[in-house]
């Protein structure tokens, strides 16, 4: 009678454990096959802009200017002006950024209502579409703020109250800062509290703990959202047509109240107002192809950047 029971007990066990293993390694192929296509999808899209975009694709086109209504030539004014754009806009952006996240973790209270009202801001304004910013850019830059410098220091005449590469790059600082300001404030709340204690313990003063010791150990979380919003940044379209992004240019912006050409707009008008779409193809997937590479670049300063500092602070 026991020795039944216990042979009844064993197999409903086994067969519990058997089911177990089932769903669980049900699970694991189906997370692998998650990541599987993902990697798949990636090299796929990757593939498609390196093999399209390879006939067009030489130094000649990334060194030339566009020609012939801009179905031939090359890209240049776009790539500097892409480039100067993503540099403006990370010295804005990053800096206030993280200053706002140091005084939402470092000194604001708990309980703030202020910090609270900044963080409801900061979350609304990550869900605000792209568009949106760049209708304030030439609101509030251009008409306002750029009117108001052409009215009091040119006697009215247009310089600073029309679109050019400094809105537009403010616009896209205000885009980016919350992907900053979150990255960093979680980067800050990783160093521990301890570490605080025991500096101000010492006689440091906060901003001396700050400064020495909860910023050096939170570096790579500033550098991650730079990387962030640069690679957000350099193939946004939206907030740079109204603040300054050009149809075409035969020069290169000599100053920040120059209008310029950006890569991503540059494959919008491609696509879109080519006078031969057909015929831009392959300068519409060789463009794109090149947006990649100088992202990918940037970032990988970034992380080169934040690599040297981790070691140091070894």
């Amino acid at each position: 009678m026991d020795t039944t029971i216990n042979e009844t007990e064993n197999s409903f066990f086994a067969s519990k454990k058997k089911g177990s293993d089932i769903k669980g390694k049900f699970i694991i192929g189906i997370t692998q096959l998650a990541v599987v296509l993902i990697i798949a999808v990636l090299f796929i899209i990757l593939g498609i802009i390196v093999y399209e975009g390879r006939e067009k694709f030489s130094w000649e086109f990334i060194s030339s200017f566009p020609t012939n209504g801009m179905t031939e030539g090359g890209i240049f004014p776009a790539l500097i002006g892409t480039f100067i754009l993503v540099i403006v806009m990370s010295i804005a952006a990053v800096p206030f950024g993280t200053i706002t996240a140091i005084y939402l973790t470092e000194y604001a209270k708990e309980n703030s209502k202020f910090a609270a009202a900044v963080r409801f801001s900061v979350r609304t304004l990550a869900v605000v579409p792209s568009i949106i910013f760049g209708l304030f850019g030439l609101g509030f830059f251009i008409q306002f703020v750029g009117g108001g410098v052409d009215k009091a220091f040119n006697g009215g005449e247009l310089h600073w109250g029309q679109p050019n590469i400094l809105w537009a790059s403010l616009t896209m600082a205000l885009l980016t800062l919350p992907v900053i300001i979150v990255s960093v404030e979680e980067a800050l709340k990783t160093i521990p509290r301890e570490l605080r204690e025991a500096s101000l313990a010492l006689g440091a003063t906060k901003w001396q703990t700050i400064k020495n010791v909860v910023l050096p150990g939170s570096i790579s979380g500033i550098m991650t959202g730079t990387i962030l919003a640069v690679s957000r940044g350099a193939g946004e379209v939206a907030p740079i047509l109204f603040t300054g992004a050009a149809y075409y240019l035969a020069t290169l912006p000599g100053s920040l109240s120059d209008q310029f050409m950006n890569l991503g707009y540059h494959i919008y008008i491609m696509a879109t107002q080519s006078s031969d779409v057909e015929k831009t193809m392959p300068i519409q997937f060789a463009t794109t192809l090149v947006l990649l590479i100088l992202t990918l670049s940037l970032n990988l300063v970034a992380v080169i950047i934040r690599s040297r500092i981790r070691r140091r602070a070894k």
